[in-house]
């Protein structure tokens, strides 16, 4: 049985080697799984250095420490690793070509553990919401409370992750092979595809909001990054080797405004 130690930068800067290798040192850590990131997608093109310090840098700290300790590095990565120009769901294997500051210094970050060398399991994950911190689905929500309509883009496609989904394929992929040998990459999201309109829809609708969602193409959104307009992703590979089923989407969506609601 695990023992889990639950760390955030007032407890463990990773940014600093000598905090994690103290850290991991002090606990005798099995497993490192670095939900870390700097996610400030249209932020990022201006503090470019400061989202490579903490999407390559520390990750490269985190598989060097992970490494001399002989390790598991558990690392979330992003379907912004790829430009969305696709025409079929990405496989693992598929060429990346980040179109942004924030998809390329996360494709840093992988590329930092594969020059390091240290066991690792690398999950690409997209969408990303829960009941927790700021995310589309709460921003959705509290835009639906305030306002009697919004505009969302209807031509970027893919699959939205419930959190809580993903952490318990981390859990059941971890426990899947105690050896992993090697680097290992796996796409993970909910089942299904959308549109970041028609989730946009689902979520007035599962929450019982009056606001109507307007449809509108990206070129309309003032972003300073470019985001992928195809980020589904081929979920065949995680699904085997770590033996799960994934919830649907809108299931998750559900499950997940019910909690914001009390339910």
């Amino acid at each position: 049985m695990y023992q889990y130690f639950y760390t955030d930068v007032d407890t463990l800067d990773i940014c600093e080697k000598a905090q994690i290798e103290r850290f991991v040192s002090e606990h005798s850590i099995d497993v490192i799984i670095n939900a870390a990131a700097y996610t400030a997608v249209d932020k990022a093109e201006d503090d470019v250095d400061m989202a490579y310090k903490l999407n390559r840098d520390a990750v490269r700290n985190l598989a060097e420490v992970a490494k001399a300790h002989n390790c598991l590095l558990v690392h979330i990565s992003t379907d912004y690793v790829f430009s969305g120009e696709a025409c079929h769901p990405y496989k693992e294997d598929d060429v990346p070509a980040p179109k942004s500051v924030y998809g390329a210094s996360k494709l840093a970050g992988e590329q930092a553990i594969a020059e390091v060398g240290c066991r690792a399991i690398i999950i690409r994950t997209s969408w990303l919401y829960s009941e927790y911190g700021r995310n589309f689905v709460k921003t959705m929500l509290q835009l639906g409370r305030e306002r009697d309509e919004v505009s969302v883009v209807s031509d970027q496609i893919g699959g939205p992750t419930y959190a809580g989904d993903l952490a318990q394929a981390v859990m059941q992929g971890v426990a899947a092979d105690a050896e992993h040998e090697g680097i290992h990459i796996y796409n993970y999201a909910n089942e299904g595809v959308i549109s970041w309109y028609d989730f946009s829809k689902a979520i007035m609708e599962i929450s019982g909001n009056s606001c109507t969602v307007h449809p509108i193409f990206t070129g309309e959104y003032p972003a300073k990054a470019a985001r992928p307009a195809y980020s589904v992703f081929n979920l065949r590979k995680v699904k085997e080797k770590f033996g799960i089923d994934i919830p649907y989407w809108r299931d998750s969506l559900i499950l997940t405004i019910n909690k914001l609601s009390g339910k």
